[in-house]
């Protein structure tokens, strides 16, 4: 009986691992299908029956794993998310290490994401969809770090008395976080004509502006 047992549990485990393998392996041939049909063609141009047949699964598989190009685009963005992340906390370690003001700090990181931004513009185009779909929920997507950083560097620079006074700190990060909208930034770029070193520069002249 108990040769028995143990067969059965082969039988009923071997599946679970097999298709949690297959899941993996789907996963990652629709990222890297989806990865390159964009470097070729352009995000907008692309459409999940594109990546389905690239993949070489099916619609239902794809759809299953990533209910949306933008959904899809966030877990490509994810990566380039981590890096600039890793990034930019390695910095702003250094910056503090060798003592510069944290308005200072933010100016650079804000420079920063905004060569960040226009490296991943159509990327981050399509999250935003997910944006407006999620409602509240739409600072996790994918600006809640960034925002994060932003208040804390403020309220850092805050307790230093960087800043000059009469100074309100609570929209702050809001508003220098406004241009970098993935829809926002595309209208200065495309429409208004703004270069990235336009926009770096306005977002580092409003911080200077708030300094002692």
């Amino acid at each position: 009986m108990s040769e028995n047992i143990s067969l059965d549990l082969k039988i009923t485990e071997q599946p679970a691992r097999s298709e949690r393998r297959d899941a993996a392996e789907n996963r990652a041939r629709i990222l890297e299908a989806a990865r390159s049909l964009f470097d070729k063609y352009g995000v907008a141009q692309v459409n999940m029956a594109d990546i389905a047949q690239a993949a070489e699964v099916g619609k239902g598989t794809l759809y299953r794993r990533f209910p949306s190009k933008g959904e899809l685009s966030y877990a490509l963005l994810d990566e380039h998310l981590a890096h600039f992340q890793d990034a930019m906390l390695a910095r702003m370690q250094q910056m503090t290490q060798d003592g510069l003001p944290r308005l200072q700090q933010l100016s650079v990181f804000l420079h920063e994401l905004v060569l960040f931004t226009e490296e991943h513009v159509p990327l981050l185009c399509e999250v935003h969809q997910i944006r407006l779909q999620a409602g509240a929920q739409s600072l996790q997507l994918p600006h809640f770090w960034q925002y994060m950083t932003i208040n804390g560097l403020l309220q850092a620079a805050d307790r230093a008395g960087e800043f000059r006074p009469g100074v309100d700190i609570a929209l702050l990060p809001d508003i220098l976080l406004a241009p970098l909208s993935a829809d926002f930034y595309r209208f200065l770029r495309q429409i208004k004509g703004y270069t990235p070193e336009q926009i770096g520069s306005g977002l580092q002249n409003i911080v200077q502006g708030l300094a002692r």
